[in-house]
């Protein structure tokens, strides 16, 4: 067998460098004993897209991809014609991260983006977006997509989404939320699934797991069972439809049924905050973004910048224009004062 080198230290830069929580694990192993039914004909399936109901409190429709970009292109394709465009800020991820896969799985649908402080979406730029022109020429707005937590780390509140649904509804537009850390958000707001998303106008969630404690996985989550017609031929055709759709559908019942999902990400809210509480008031640093879910962002001079990768520390500085720090479910609090420490070493 050939022998791996690799380092076991945890890093910040992404909470993708996490691994599988010890509830999705489980769960997967459960799903391992025998065969069963393919192409999510089985009970594992059935049970998580139940959970899903009851998490929601709603008779949802429930489809499973592999990852983000899959499951944001495809509901979004579900909601445009080719001619239709879709409005999202302009570092959305699905506009700077998804390789042109929202455009490409709906045939042509432009993303319209409107420039924004903090990812946040506002009423006023989704209306001047939506009603710039009405000319056959110009490609006719449709949907509109908000990240949650956005990718600077805010939360949309329950009434800040309700204000958009309401925007949209008067311009005859779908709503679509981003949901790679939706679980982060839900515990950095206080408020209830189904507060956050159908109750306050959602119309599609793509809801994250990967990011939160699972290998591979997110959840598609239609409110309205019209817009879901045919996204099963939609998954097939664009190669998201499991064979061994168990292994995909499974990991979600650990997630859900025992909560850990909440666990998860309350645990790495808090070790984002433990960091915001311990470098906050640097002489040569500031908090770029209020802390709200698990993300924090440091804005300091390149030189400072490069004397903490110096000390082996890995982060991101194109998102956001500072150093980008992300906690994951499995974070080491004393490695967070490792970092923080150096933080203020550097900064002093």
């Amino acid at each position: 067998m050939t022998h791996i080198s690799r380092d076991n230290s945890q890093q910040f830069a992404s909470d993708n460098y996490s691994g599988i929580c010890p509830e999705v694990w489980a769960a997967m192993a459960e799903a391992n004993h025998g065969h069963a039914t393919a192409y999510g004909d089985d009970p594992w399936t059935q049970r998580a897209s139940d959970l899903f109901r009851e998490v929601f409190e709603a008779d949802c429709e429930v489809f499973f991809a592999f990852n983000g970009t899959a499951a944001n292109s495809l509901a979004l394709a579900s909601l445009c014609q080719s001619y239709h465009s879709v409005i999202c800020s302009n570092t959305a991820h699905v506009e700077t991260d998804e390789c042109g896969a929202p455009e490409f799985f709906s045939n042509g649908s432009k993303l319209l983006t409107a420039p924004t402080q903090d990812g946040k979406l506002t009423s006023d730029a989704i209306r001047a977006l939506a009603t710039s022109r009405k000319d056959i020429h110009f490609p006719k707005p449709r949907a509109v997509t908000i990240t949650q937590s956005t990718e600077t780390g805010r939360v949309y509140r329950v009434d800040e989404i309700a204000a958009l649904s309401e925007t949209c509804r008067e311009l005859g537009l779908h709503l679509h939320m981003d949901g790679a850390r939706f679980s982060n958000a839900l515990l950095g707001a206080g408020c209830t699934a189904a507060e956050m998303t159908w109750k306050a106008g959602v119309e599609v969630l793509c809801f994250g797991g990967t990011k939160n404690g699972m290998a591979i996985g997110e959840a598609i989550v239609f409110f309205d069972h019209a817009l879901a017609r045919d996204f099963d031929y939609r998954c097939k055709q664009a190669g998201q439809l499991a064979s061994k759709m168990r292994f995909l559908s499974s990991p979600w019942i650990g997630m859900l049924e025992t909560g850990a999902w909440r666990r998860n990400a309350e645990h790495a809210n808090t070790c984002a905050r433990h960091l915001c509480t311990a470098i906050q008031g640097l002489q040569h640093a500031q908090i770029m973004f209020p802390v709200e879910a698990n993300a924090v962002f440091l804005l300091t001079d390149e030189g400072r910048l490069q004397q903490l990768r110096e000390r082996g520390w890995r982060f991101y500085t194109f998102i956001g224009g500072g150093a980008r720090f992300m906690f994951a479910w499995d974070t080491d609090l004393a490695r967070v004062d490792q970092l923080s420490r150096d933080i203020r070493d550097i900064m002093a």
